[in-house]
């Protein structure tokens, strides 16, 4: 079915009563251009627009931005109302340019404000303007000649702007309700014509125009269905640049299109004038459903044009010439919101003239991005949608890449494995089998089975890493088990019990964390977690699934004593990972120790020895180490965690000495290593005989 919408048919009608000719009182400075003015000259008088001349210019606007972006299918109808209506153009193709209308409007000339306002009035613009609607177009006939048969399948929907200065909501109500009727009538007459369609929507915009600084006299209202065929919103603006805005604003609105603002545009005269200040432009284009530019910062800004939102994009310094070939996904015709100012002219000429300017997104930090390009054809700008990602005309990225290169670890093996267990191949039969489904169903049943649950990636998943898992993973996507599948399946459960209580380790992806990874008891419930959620996406399957899904619930719950082993085990852990983490520190702590005590145990020694060969009656000292330096160094032995270098050597030189002289007898029969001296010479009563 063919559907115009409402922005196909757009009937313009601008009052030429003569209240119109009314200052808009918004004053234009003449003199501002002249730049010395020598002495006695009067300066020229400040000028100001007519209402008239305000709408007319507005209008013309509105008219420009949509064939701009618009040339083709949509369609605008000017009507001009004072005593009665003149309508400037038709539907035809040939007769939508804004050329065409201002030579039409030169011919009405503005208003006369001498002639009887009772005698004029906008609704004979409005009556025409309905009537006008219901006029068929050339491509509303076309399509009503190619469905003949379904003819009345094709759609006619208009739209009605009326530039007007009204009195009061009770005259724009009587408008409304004289639109209504005209419909009503219009549309009687285009059922019994082959060359009339009647109207099926119809969409009134009245905007109320009235001059500054006086009060407005009509209310803006939004959108309101009047009746099934007609909806009519309004709105009152003050003349001059507010109604600019406004149709700015409407035109957005009315033709879905979206605003481009282009900065850094480099201008010579104006950087001679005012410095490196940069210039920026705003375009208006069409606004996609899937926007071009999706990745470029959308921008909320209100000025003069009456942008509401704006995607900015950013002159790139080296230009380029249209000889050049550039990868493109797309070429928008554009319209500068502001086409008479210099820098927009500037671009313009620029773009006409042959050349083409580069566009890159704006970012804060990385390198430049080139989006878009500017050029022209056939006398017509486009902007140009440049690749900025990976092209079709290239060889796919292989898997093992992974998408857009971030992620690499998909199960690549499994997936292998899991295309020959569901491969399809031609059977024969064409008849259900016994349980009533074909063999296609049957399929789509498999596949469905398998993937409720099949992790894409190797680090998202435990069980499915593990081969202790494959066993019970291949039986409990089947349709059916028997008692030996449930068999195994327990058994295998079993041995995950197992492996617990043994504290095997689990492959436990490590990606994205820091440190160890979780720990043993972590990495199990991880493990207990993903089986019980695999054999729950089946337990409903039959009774012997469910069976599957018990045995793991009751693994899961352990009894007290198992609780305070793996309490212990934990324990054991944290006393195995804290010398880990000191371990860089504490050994060199203790080495040093062990070496100051060795070292002062040594010094002792040597002026021992000293003393006693110093003395002429005492016999030649033996080979021996000080009792002192073995008892110090035995703690160290005796002490837990690593040894340093440092023990171990002096351990060994120790026990090698000792080897090298006899033992003193007296502190082989000490008691508390104290041996007693001169025993020989005590007498029975214990007394030490002295003999001079």
């Amino acid at each position: 079915m063919k559907m115009f919408s409402v922005a196909h048919k757009t009937a313009f009608v601008v009052d030429h009563c003569p209240y119109m000719a009314e200052s808009s009182r918004q004053q234009v400075e003449c003199d501002v251009l002249t730049k010395s003015r020598a002495q006695g000259v009067i300066p020229l008088a400040p000028v100001s627009k007519s209402l008239w001349t305000c709408a007319v210019e507005c209008s013309m606007e509105y008219c420009r931005i949509l064939y701009d972006v618009y040339p083709l299918n949509k369609l605008i109808n000017y009507i001009v109302s004072d005593s009665e209506f003149h309508i400037l153009n038709t539907w035809r193709q040939e007769d939508q340019s804004t050329h065409e209308l201002m030579s039409a409007l030169a011919a009405v000339g503005p208003p006369n404000p001498r002639e009887d306002p009772e005698c004029c009035s906008v609704l004979h613009g409005l009556v025409a303007a309905v009537e006008s609607l219901c006029k068929l177009t050339e491509l509303q006939h076309e399509q009503r000649t190619v469905l003949m048969d379904t003819a009345e399948r094709v759609a006619n929907r208009g739209r009605i702007i009326c530039l007007t200065n009204a009195k009061s909501d009770t005259h724009v109500r009587m408008l409304e309700d004289c639109i209504q009727e005209t419909l009503m009538d219009q549309n009687k007459l285009a059922a019994g014509s082959d060359r009339l369609m009647a109207i099926q929507q119809c969409e009134l915009v009245l905007v109320h125009i009235f001059p500054m600084g006086e009060d407005a006299l009509v209310s803006d209202r939004p959108k309101k269905e009047i009746s099934p065929l007609l909806t009519s919103e309004v709105h009152s603006v003050r003349a001059g640049r507010h109604l600019a805005t406004k149709l700015n604003i409407l035109v957005q609105q009315h033709f879905d299109l979206a605003s481009t603002t282009i900065t850094n545009i480099p201008m010579k005269v104006r950087q001679r004038l005012c410095g490196p200040q940069p210039v920026q432009l705003g375009f208006w284009m069409i606004c996609f459903i899937e926007p071009p530019m999706g990745n470029v910062g959308v921008t909320e800004v209100q000025d003069n044009s009456g942008l509401k939102e704006t995607v900015t994009l950013k002159w790139c310094t080296p230009r380029t010439n249209s000889v050049e070939l550039h990868y493109c996904t797309g070429a928008y015709r554009i319209s500068p919101t502001d086409v008479n100012s210099r820098p927009s002219s500037c671009l313009t000429n620029f773009l006409l003239n042959g050349r083409s300017v580069l566009l890159e997104q704006p970012r804060k930090s990385g390198s430049k991005v080139i989006s878009h390009m500017l050029s022209s054809h056939g006398g017509e700008i486009f902007l140009h949608v440049l690749n900025s990602t990976r092209s079709t005309l290239e060889d796919p990225p292989s898997i093992s890449e992974g998408c857009g290169g971030r992620v690499t670890d998909y199960r690549i093996t499994d997936f292998g494995e899991f295309m020959r267990e569901n491969r399809l191949t031609p059977v024969a039969e064409t008849a259900p089998n016994p349980g009533g489904r074909f063999p296609a169903d049957r399929a789509k049943a498999q596949l469905e089975r398998y993937t409720r649950y099949w992790p894409m990636i190797i680090s998202q998943t435990t069980i499915f890493n593990m081969q202790a898992v494959v066993p019970l993973a291949n039986l409990i996507v089947k349709e059916a088990l028997s008692e030996e599948d449930v068999l195994t399946c327990q058994k295998t459960v079993y041995n995950l019990v197992d492996m617990e209580r043994k504290n095997d380790p689990l492959p436990i992806s490590t990606v994205g964390s820091r440190g160890k990874g979780p720990k043993r008891d972590e990495q199990y419930r991880i493990m207990w977690n993903e089986l019980e959620t695999l054999v729950k996406t089946h337990a409903a399957g039959s009774e012997r699934h469910q069976r599957v899904l018990d045995c793991i619930v009751a693994c899961r719950s352990k009894p007290p004593e198992e609780e305070e082993r793996k309490k212990r085990g934990r324990k054991r852990e944290d006393r195995e990972e804290r010398p880990d983490k000191n371990g860089t520190k504490e050994p060199e702590d203790r080495a040093w120790q062990d070496s100051e005590r060795l070292k002062g145990a040594l010094e002792k020694e040597e002026q021992e020895s000293e003393v006693i060969k110093d003395s002429p009656d005492s016999p030649e000292p033996l080979n021996k180490k000080p009792r002192l330096a073995i008892e110090e160094v035995q703690p160290s032995e005796k002490a837990k965690g690593p040894v340093s270098l440092l023990a171990l050597w002096t351990n060994r030189i120790t026990v090698a000495n000792s080897r090298k002289h006899q033992e003193f007898a007296g502190r082989t029969s000490s008691v508390n290593n104290k041996a007693e001296l001169y025993q020989h010479l005590k007498d029975d009563n214990g007394w030490v005989k002295v003999t001079c």
